[in-house]
């Protein structure tokens, strides 16, 4: 299963659909005022504090614009194993809610802000924070040609109720984006998250650099994408050390 997006990629990457130069930039544009469903993963062969131990998780994401405000919905499926214990553990993990204003909505130029909330779905407890949580979100894409497309999204959260026998969460979530097209939908990125868990002092700081394609399939464009990443700063354990991001992403 993870080598489903590079099966799919191959696939589709010598595959010829008609798709205008409007339609490939706006595939990476998450403020895009159009409805998309995402299946997104992030899997790790090795992870801070125990080599031996992987980590893979699937996120499915729902976005749907109505007037000026941006709904998007996301759910995880994760699994965690490590060989030197013996654990391996499996499951849904905590449903993720965003809803953002376009305060700037221009072919060029999108931002919006917004609130951000999570609620305690994990099946187990390795999988989620056991808490409600609430924040902000803020994005912003700007298209600066046809052939270069760049921006950044925002995320923090605190809890605000769940288990109280569970850590208190503060987090914050950063991820800068750049998208290169070099025709026929093929196009160069580099998306990685940076992740800073400002209660327990933890980060990781990766980069990276991938491969998409976009192609339209009848009135659907599916966007495919794989990108190597690889962590160059990081505190704590169980951060991933290297993960592949890959994905399939459909807007209708």
């Amino acid at each position: 299963m993870k080598n489903l997006f590079i099966i799919v990629f191959t696939f589709v990457s010598f595959s010829v659909f008609s798709q205008t130069d409007e339609e490939k930039a706006q595939a990476n544009n998450p403020l895009a005022q159009i409805t998309a469903f995402n299946l997104q993963q992030y899997y790790s062969p090795n992870l801070s504090g125990n080599s031996e131990a992987t980590s893979s998780t699937y996120w499915l994401r729902f976005a749907k614009p109505t007037g000026r405000v941006l709904w998007r919905v996301s759910l995880p499926f994760s699994t965690y194993s490590n060989p030197e214990t013996g654990v391996s553990t499996s499951g849904l993990g905590d449903f993720d809610l965003f809803a953002v204003y376009l305060a700037v909505s221009k072919p060029t130029l999108s931002v919006g802000i917004g609130p951000s909330v999570s609620a305690p779905t994990a099946t187990h407890a390795t999988l989620g924070s056991g808490k409600w949580t609430a924040g902000a979100a803020a994005v912003a894409f700007a298209s600066l040609s046809p052939q270069f497309q760049a921006g950044g999204l925002a995320i923090w959260r605190t809890d605000v109720g769940g288990d109280d026998l569970r850590e208190d969460v503060n987090i914050l979530a950063f991820q800068p984006f750049a998208f290169w097209q070099v025709g026929s939908g093929v196009y160069f990125r580099s998306a990685p998250t940076w992740n800073f868990n400002l209660e327990k002092g933890t980060y990781n700081v990766p980069l990276g650099i991938g491969l998409g394609k976009v192609i339209k399939i009848n009135k659907t464009v599916c966007n495919f994408f794989i990108e190597p990443q690889y962590s160059v700063l990081h505190h704590g354990d169980n951060q991933p050390l290297f993960q592949l991001y890959s994905a399939l992403n459909m807007q209708f």
